[in-house]
């Protein structure tokens, strides 16, 4: 039994996110949990939400509350959506936890002891209307290239200039319009990760079974340019962990907070310790520490493309640098995006779908499985209402769920509602049985490689080869000239169903659990051999007819959707 330790990238906390968010992160990263679970592994699922820095406490303004009720509040709201989508964390937590300051501040002084931490003096402006620094995105003014008129403090969005907040012409607040802005002297650490960048690079040359999304994105950081740069990991706030070394206070540093992108990826630890803590579990250390038997775990983070930079090189920075025995990650799967019917998701337009409205469309199983089948691995994909129409009508309805329904009225109508017996296996099904062990095998391969898209289609092609099985074999017609045949038929296609609730409990699990309970069966045992698999319940055993597993997708329906999700999220 293997012991894999999953993390998918923990989001942010200002909102529900959108099926793009789902789809980067936190949905293959269930898929793989669920899959080595079902293999019989040790797995230890972790996620939890981001909830420091300036746009926590801008939407708690928004909402009318103070920061800490809201987080509280959108942590709860993110969880129960995660649970609706069935996301199987073994804990959801918050960094905002207890356990996640005391962790950081603690990491802080051990890297300020190995040199790896320096103060700098730097400006920054600074809002006497809001009473505070303003991060560069928080200040919009004319743009001195193009003229743009909303142009942020790091970048125009109209003609992509880098910019620096003194550059814009006539520079305002974006909390409160106001132009009393002026520039202030401010003291703030700063990550050394320009000392470890040999390290860092060494590191990530070692790692030559990643995608070439990951790699490829670390090395630009670590390369372009004057190449990896030291990173500002505090911050004029007053919502944040506070920053301290250790228990100590950090002279000078009074009234700060560490950076959101410091304390964040650290809660990926603090989460275990808070699994612990909750009753969840035992012995975080020995997921986390490799002097107290993390040496034998497989780490695997799950993330967008978006995030790869922190998690290939300013997090291992952090881990590295503190010269502890904590497990590094093994292995990083990072994805590309998800764009919207002809454009992209926008969370601020309400563009797209989101999260809670999926699930008040239709159950979690028919989004996971486009979601999934359809995942921006090489390159970006496309969720349009006429694709996802399609694929639940055809995959799902017509392939799995016109499956089970067939052969499950069948035998109930003809042999009654148990398995039935007579018949012996023939040259049809030794070729199916040999087709599926072929195709198991390379489902398998899939699934341990984390490619969600072949692994999808490895799994319609074996639900395929069962329908083919049956339309050849046609029991129906079998039975008026030979009962007993069909018996063996419709006794094989029900072993079948089982067959594939097992296999497709990552990808569907709702369905997999209605169609176990309808098999009247807890062996969900990943198979070893098909042929084995395909005897598991016996002649005698009651089974039952389940309702619809899935309903097709009408035009109507569609063409609803489709305006309803065009832009105003209402």
């Amino acid at each position: 039994m293997a012991r894999h330790l999953i993390t998918s990238a923990i989001p942010y906390i200002n909102g529900i996110k959108h099926l793009g968010n789902l789809v980067g992160s936190q949905l293959p990263a269930d898929l793989f949990a669920r899959y080595q679970r079902g293999r019989g592994h040790e797995v230890l699922y972790l996620c939890a939400t981001d909830e420091h820095g300036t746009p926590a406490e801008l939407a708690a303004a928004k909402a009318g509350k103070p920061v800490a009720e809201y987080c509280a509040e959108m942590h709860e709201t993110q969880a129960e959506i995660a649970r609706g989508f069935r996301l199987s964390f073994d804990h959801f937590g918050r960094s905002s936890s207890p356990q996640n300051h005391k962790l950081t501040q603690a990491f802080a002084a051990r890297l300020d002891t190995a040199g790896l931490i320096e103060e700098r003096v730097e400006t920054q402006i600074y809002s006497r209307a809001d009473g505070r620094y303003l991060p560069d995105r928080y200040i919009e003014g004319t743009c001195p290239n193009c003229g743009f008129e909303s142009a942020r403090g790091d970048q125009c969005d109209n003609c992509t200039k880098q910019l620096d907040p003194v550059d814009l012409i006539e520079p305002r607040s974006v909390i409160s319009g106001s132009t009393d802005l002026e520039p202030r002297e401010t003291k703030h650490l700063y990550l050394r990760q320009s000392k470890m960048r040999g390290e860092l690079s060494d590191w990530i040359d070692s790692k030559s079974d990643w995608p070439v999304l990951t790699t490829s994105i670390a090395r630009k950081w670590l390369n372009d340019g004057d190449g990896l740069q030291d990173r500002g990991i505090t911050r004029d706030l007053d919502w944040g962990i506070p920053v301290k070394k250790g228990d100590a206070d950090w002279p000078g540093m009074e009234g700060k907070v560490f950076y959101v992108w410091f304390d964040a990826p650290i809660e990926y630890i603090a989460c275990a310790q808070e699994w612990v803590d909750a009753g969840k579990g035992t012995d975080w250390e020995r997921w986390w520490r490799t002097d107290k038997g993390a040496d034998d775990v497989r780490y695997t983070q799950f993330m967008g493309k978006d995030n790869v930079p922190f998690h290939t090189l300013s997090f291992p920075a952090t881990i590295l640098g503190s010269g502890e025995p904590w497990k590094l990650v093994d292995y990083i799967k990072s994805f590309n995006y998800l764009n919207y019917d002809g454009g992209q998701f926008s969370t601020s337009r309400g563009r797209g779908v989101f999260m809670d409205q999926a699930l008040e469309v239709l159950p979690a199983d028919y989004w996971r499985w486009w979601l999934l089948s359809h995942a921006p691995e090489s390159s970006d994909a496309e969720f349009t209402w006429e694709n996802f129409q399609q694929s639940v009508n055809k995959d799902l309805a017509d392939v799995l769920g016109n499956f089970v329904s067939r052969v499950t009225k069948f035998c109930r109508s003809k042999f009654g509602e148990e398995v039935p017996a007579g018949g012996e296996h023939g040259d049809r099904e030794t070729a199916l049985i040999a087709d599926l062990e072929r195709r198991l095998r390379a489902y398998e391969g899939h699934m341990d490689a984390i490619e969600v898209r072949k692994a999808a289609a490895e799994l319609r092609g074996i639900w395929v080869a069962g329908n083919e099985y049956l339309q050849d074999a046609a029991p129906w017609a079998t039975f008026k000239t030979d009962p007993e045949a069909a018996a063996m038929q419709i006794r094989l296609a029900l072993n079948l169903i089982r067959f594939y609730a097992v296999l497709s409990a990552p990808f569907i699990p709702d369905a997999s659990a209605q169609l176990m309970d309808a098999m009247n069966t807890e062996d969900d045992a990943w198979p070893g051999d098909v042929a084995g698999a395909l005897s598991v319940l016996p002649v005698g055993h009651g089974f039952s007819v389940p309702d619809v597993t899935f309903r097709k997708i009408t035009d109507d329906e569609r063409e609803d959707w489709q305006a309803r999700f065009a832009g105003t999220r209402g």
